[in-house]
């Protein structure tokens, strides 16, 4: 057994140092594309934002540069750096080059960072390794102090020189490095939504955005409250109405922004340490608009988790018991949703937890159990409250969520008659044997492939992509319909099954032997391409050349429209030790053989029937929209057409054989002639 193969003590080993993050990039950040990558810009800047919210600088600066670099400044403290007497070690050491090391681990106890982004200690390490180059300037204690690292390595340790003006803060200066991360060109609307959004949940903080000379601010003063007043169109912190009176409602809306807050202890599991949750949420309803965010310790839960169970449990139970409660229900009429609620709610969350249970590193979503059974009983009594003191406004919000409902299930009525009506016209898999439908019912993307014969039916089911893709087979070669009359014609199961799932009926008259088939509708057709998908062999061609006749003859306008394709099937394949080329032609070969150097060794395999392919190779060379090659049978004149089949496929017996003695030895290397 040859040493790859074997599978003993020397086959594990260990990441080490900067390649835990270089090598393994969506461990840390979740991806190794540009997601990770704007991940690593997060990381940056929640230990700016964490600096903020204790009230160290009140402005955070976020640059970008030409060449996809990009700096962080802040005001704050400055991260230590120095010698750590305990740990033995320089602080900067920690920081940047320590996985799990930094100062927010004991945030119960050290008051720091009570409420922190950054509780991993991961952050600032993990972008510096994932960098081409980082350089970090940090001002604290009367002193400047300069680090840089390439790659994720130090070059020339820390310097310190003192300062002459009292300043605090840290500068950060890094570039993404593209052996990380697949792609650094992060577009300008991620940091405009990234700071927009932290600005929304750090109120009173100036987040400063200069993306290559294009400057703009972000900040909310009352932060969560102020958001959801913007939603609703109106101008924060005033609304409309006189002095002295109660204001008036925006246009569409159904009640007035309020700002709910709280704060509760508590453990997620009895034999675990108690935490403390700080709740607050800005609310109101809306004809117009609809929003539903949710943040945690300043961090936008995208995919909610916790608190977005707890606002789902707690609105539905307090508007249901108010609704039931107050006779707004029909008799024997069903509960609202949640998404009747939501369609008229403009909601945003943003609570701290001094535990915080995050799904994974990137922090979209949390899991913790506590969060979410006293945010959920918090959110529930105080909607209760509120539409007491508030009747008006619950009766109004209520009739809002109430015609939600009826027209939810009104659409939904509509639909399933429309979905039965049209079963019958979409849905004909148990009427034709074989036939493999896809998903979509976008006629837009829908294709249908023609394939020949069971074993190619196999090998392109496997190949394809079933969301869009559609498989029906003929068997062998079908009739010949430019010779046929219609009679024979719409008695072959074949024509007519093919005919049937194309949906649109056919554009000639074929008496009682054509009852099944309905007249021509172009919008009856279900595909918006129709593909004839055979072996690269005689034989196929016949075979491609008999369908072709029978939609000419039956369904012209899927050819003059330009609905109808060929799959070609590569003639060769070409295998030289890592390289495998396919070619279309006997010139397509001897192009990649010359690109080659017409080396030694080269394999060069005939095409194979479609049957004998391997899945992947069948998607890469005759299914993938972005490597096959599509004919389009798309003929510019229509008598030249309608001579040419007939001569080659009616009864123009003489015509057939003066053009065999003129043009037949152009075709004989198709022929399987020894």
């Amino acid at each position: 057994m040859s040493r790859e193969m074997r599978y003993d003590n020397d086959a594990i080993s260990s990441l080490r140092g900067e390649d835990r993050v270089r090598k393994r990039p969506g461990v840390i950040f979740g991806s190794d594309g540009l997601e990770g990558c704007q991940h690593a810009v997060f990381e940056i800047l929640s230990n700016s934002i964490d600096e903020a919210r204790k009230g160290h600088g009140k402005k955070i600066l976020l640059k970008i540069f030409p060449d996809c670099s990009m700096e962080i400044e802040d005001f704050g403290r400055g991260c230590p750096v120095d010698w750590n007497e305990r740990e033995g070690r320089f602080n900067w050491e920690l920081v940047f080059c320590e996985l799990y090391a930094g100062g927010k681990y004991h945030n119960e106890t050290n008051g720091n960072y009570e409420f922190s982004l950054g509780l991993n200690g991961l952050g600032a390490c993990a972008t510096q390794y994932a960098s081409q180059w980082m350089d970090v300037v940090i001002c604290r204690d009367g002193f400047e102090y300069k680090l840089h690292f390439e790659k994720g390595k130090n070059i020339g340790g820390l310097s310190k020189t003192p300062l002459s003006v009292k300043k605090t803060g840290t500068k950060i200066l890094w570039k993404p490095d593209l052996e990380v991360f697949t792609d650094i060109a992060i577009p300008k609307e991620y940091f405009s939504n990234l700071l927009r959004r932290q600005a929304v949940v750090n109120s009173g903080v100036v987040f400063a955005l200069d993306y290559m000379g294009e400057k703009s601010n972000f900040i909310y003063q009352n932060g969560i409250l102020d958001y959801v007043t913007e939603h609703i169109g109106d101008t924060p912190p005033a609304y409309e109405g006189s002095a002295g009176d109660k204001p008036g409602l925006v246009k569409d809306a159904l009640s007035h922004p309020v700002l709910w807050e709280a704060e509760r202890r508590g453990r997620d599991r009895a034999d675990k340490a108690e935490y403390k949750v700080k709740l607050s949420a800005a609310l109101c309803f809306s004809r117009r608009v609809a929003l539903v965010e949710h943040y945690h310790n300043s961090s936008w839960l995208e995919y909610g988790g916790s608190p977005d169970k707890a606002s789902r449990s707690a609105f539905l139970s307090a508007i249901d018991a108010w609704c039931k409660n107050s006779g707004k229900y029909n008799k024997n009429e069903s509960r609202i949703t949640w998404n009747d609620i939501a369609d008229c709610l403009v909601l945003v969350t943003s609570n701290f937890s001094t535990q915080t249970s995050y799904e994974n590193q990137t922090k979209k979503a949390i899991n913790n159990k506590f969060v979410q059974d006293c945010m959920s009983e918090w959110l529930r009594d105080r909607l209760e409250v509120y539409f007491i003191e508030n009747k008006t406004e619950a009766e109004a919000i209520a009739a809002q969520i109430l015609v939600n409902k009826r027209s939810r299930e009104m659409a939904e009525k509509t639909r399933q008659g429309l979905k039965k009506k049209l079963s019958g016209a979409m849905d004909i898999t148990s009427r034709v044997q074989k036939f493999h439908d896809c998903r979509t019912r976008d006629v837009s993307r829908r294709e249908i492939y023609i394939v020949e014969g069971d074993s190619a039916l196999g090998a392109c089911k496997m190949a394809r992509d079933s969301d869009f893709q559609a498989i029906i087979p003929v068997r062998g070669k079908i009739l010949n319909c430019l010779k046929a009359e219609y009679g024979k014609i719409f008695k072959n199961e074949i024509i007519t099954d093919l005919i049937k799932v194309l949906g649109c009926g056919v554009e000639v008259s074929g008496g009682k032997a054509q009852k099944d088939l309905s007249s021509f509708n172009i919008e009856g057709l279900r595909w918006n391409k129709v593909i004839i998908c055979t072996d690269a062999d005689v034989d196929g061609f016949q075979i491609r050349t008999l369908i072709l006749a029978m939609l000419y003859r039956l369904v012209p306008t899927l050819i003059s429209d330009g609905y109808v394709y060929i799959a070609e099937s590569p003639l060769y394949e070409l295998l030289h030790k890592d390289k495998t080329a396919f070619a279309w032609s006997d010139a397509e070969k001897d192009r990649i053989l010359e690109g080659w150097g017409r080396p030694k060794g080269v394999t060069v395999n005939r095409s194979k029937g479609l049957g004998e392919n391997e899945p992947d190779m069948m998607w890469l060379t005759t299914m993938n929209p972005e490597t096959r090659r599509l004919v389009q049978v798309l003929p510019e004149d229509a008598a030249e057409t309608a001579a040419v089949f007939d001569m080659l496929l009616g009864d123009d017996l003489p015509g057939r054989k003066e053009f065999i003695t003129v043009f037949g030895h152009e075709y004989l290397d198709l022929a399987d002639i020894s």
